[in-house]
């Protein structure tokens, strides 16, 4: 805890004394994008930031609504038309690296940021043992949603069942999603990700699904399908009977509406003595390489600032996005966000989404097919690893020749 204070009164120092870095400060023009719905929220912190600065009280930043999506294509066709800092999502980052369009955290940043943050967003933020871009968000990834009245365990995938089967309640998980399954076999230990060239085609696929872990996370989706009470979906609009529902935070509302004081979240269950993992999602904030020294040392201070827990405490109070920051998770008004406090539990858990290429997604949910097919029931261990060595070896005929 004393490490972690000290780390935090580092940031303010930084952030209220960047101005060392540059003894005229900079007076120069900075371009921030962001997105449309953030755009006069940014504006007002980035004035915080110049009135907390006076090295950069003459410093002109421009804030256009250009957002995570279209800029990272914006920077991908033209980095040096882009915006000097920008929003995007986790899955462009290598892209954006692999183009020139980021430069890495400067380590004393570096070193704020790993331990201000949770740790599914500072993965998503690295790439090897280089950050390049600062969190800002940790909000979009899948917890379980649950009847008070009906599961007693929500810690436990075997115990909700459980629960479930005994209430005549049903379990909601959409098995044959490239999105969910990976909570089984990433919780599992197994890795399937790809790499990308400065085009952004599909390389090289680091993959060992093909592996006792593997295996051990495919028999545990075979036991769920058998189970009476599991119901394949993700979408609680569409669920009735609901005992507990695998879902995001875009879902909150059906479901506290249909559960009432039952209502609870929480995140995803254990299942044969390992904790399920996934996917996680993450908004961040990117810096493009500078020639001026001056520049790159303001963009960096207003980076971190934008970033910073008070900043996304305020930003979640101002649009909802929920917060990377450790400190931030922690304010009266996320901890009252029942599904949010789920998922940030969960993204402890997950690895950010990365590029992978359509037709992975199909070869997923022909997997999930069978499970819910019930063709691999009786299979034994030997095939079962036949069936994943062949996933495996298919999902490495995706790389671009």
């Amino acid at each position: 805890m004393k490490k972690f204070l000290a780390l935090v009164l580092c940031m303010i120092m930084a952030v209220s004394m960047v101005g060392a870095a540059s003894a005229e400060g900079f007076s120069g023009e900075i371009k921030i994008w962001v997105a449309e719905n953030t755009v006069e929220f940014t504006k007002a912190q980035v004035e915080a930031f110049k009135a907390a600065n006076p090295d950069y009280a003459g410093m002109t930043v421009v804030i256009e609504p250009v957002g995570e999506g279209d800029a990272a294509s914006n920077m991908l066709t033209d980095v040096e038309a882009g915006a000097d800092i920008f929003g995007f999502a986790q899955d462009q980052l290598a892209r954006l690296v692999a183009a020139g369009a980021l430069i890495d955290v400067a380590p004393e940043n570096a070193e704020i940021v790993a331990a201000t943050n949770d740790a599914g967003s500072v993965s998503a933020v690295m790439m090897g043992d280089v950050m390049y871009a600062y969190p800002m968000t940790s909000d979009n990834g899948y917890f379980m949603y649950y009847d008070k009245s009906v599961v007693t365990d929500p810690t436990n995938l075997e115990a909700v069942l459980a629960d479930c089967e005994k209430a005549g309640k049903s379990f909601y998980m959409e098995i044959n999603s490239g999105w969910y399954q990976t909570a089984f076999f990433f919780g599992a230990g197994c890795t399937l990700t790809y790499s990308t060239d400065d085009a952004g085609n599909i390389v090289a696929m680091d993959c060992n699904y093909a592996s006792e872990n593997g295996v051990k996370a495919l028999k545990s989706m075979i036991k769920l399908a058998q189970s009476p009470a599991f119901v394949n979906g993700s979408s609680a609009s569409n669920a009735t009977n609901l005992g507990a529902i695998v879902d995001g935070t875009w879902d909150a509302g059906v479901v506290k509406e249909m559960l009432g004081e039952n209502y609870a979240a929480v995140k995803l269950p254990t299942v044969d003595g390992y904790q399920l993992g996934g996917f996680g999602g993450f908004k961040m904030l990117g810096v493009k390489p500078q020639t001026d020294e001056a520049k790159l040392a303001a963009c960096d201070a207003l980076a971190l600032y934008l970033t910073s827990g008070e900043v996304q405490a305020a930003r979640f109070d101002a649009v909802g996005w929920g917060p990377s920051n450790l400190e931030a998770q922690q304010s009266e008004g996320v901890q009252a966000d029942v599904a949010l406090s789920a998922l940030a539990s969960q993204l402890q858990y997950c690895i950010g989404q990365g590029q992978y290429p359509g037709e992975y997604w199909t070869l997923a949910t022909g997997l999930g097919d069978d499970i819910l097919a019930d063709k691999y029931d009786a299979y034994t261990d030997a095939q079962l690893l036949e069936v994943l060595t062949t996933f495996q070896t298919t999902a490495g005929t995706y790389i671009a020749k």
